[in-house]
């Protein structure tokens, strides 16, 4: 009789996920590399919103929080399921936080202070033509992001950038309406 917990089909295909990550060990801790980055950033940012809200140093305006910026389109708005449109943007913001991963803005953005205050502007556009405007206009900026393509319909459906400090990103999309 087949365990529950076991295949019953080799696993050649996944060999890499048997493998272990090399370990780092720093005192008493053992942890692995990306754990061990993660952790240096994740105090590195904390000791800055730690000064910034005791008045050390400068403080963090507005104008440079971290956002999301999520850019919809008004056409499947008004065609598709609204949770299908939802979904969509929750495809972009997570692949764009993903591919982003190490940077230090998508870290400060996910770090454990700042889960529950995280900040996402959700903006639309008219249609197809548009949404890939916007893209070709992100990249001539230097503006990391995901345009979320819809497969196997090959449709691009919507788009999120990297977190960013708004300041830095903001004139990309002021001409664009907020989502409603």
């Amino acid at each position: 009789m087949a365990s529950i917990f076991m295949p019953s089909y080799p696993l050649t295909k996944n060999l890499h996920l048997l493998t272990r990550p090399t370990r780092i060990t720093r005192g008493s801790t053992t942890v692995f590399p990306r754990t061990a980055a993660r952790m240096e950033s994740s105090a590195a940012a904390n000791a800055t919103a730690d000064s910034a809200s005791t008045g050390e140093g400068t403080e963090i305006s507005a104008a440079d929080t971290v956002v999301q910026y999520v850019v919809l389109r008004r056409d499947l708005i008004d065609t598709w399921p609204l949770g299908s449109v939802v979904t969509q943007g929750c495809h972009a913001s997570v692949a764009a936080v993903w591919l982003h991963k190490d940077d230090g803005d998508t870290l400060l953005y996910c770090s454990p202070s700042n889960l529950d205050s995280m900040h996402k502007v959700t903006l639309e556009v008219k249609g197809e033509a548009q949404i890939l405007n916007l893209s070709e206009k992100l990249k001539a900026g230097g503006i990391d992001h995901k345009l979320w393509i819809e497969q196997p319909e090959n449709i691009p459906t919507c788009l999120a950038t990297k977190p960013y400090p708004k300041s830095s990103v903001s004139t990309f999309f002021r001409k664009l309406k907020l989502c409603k």
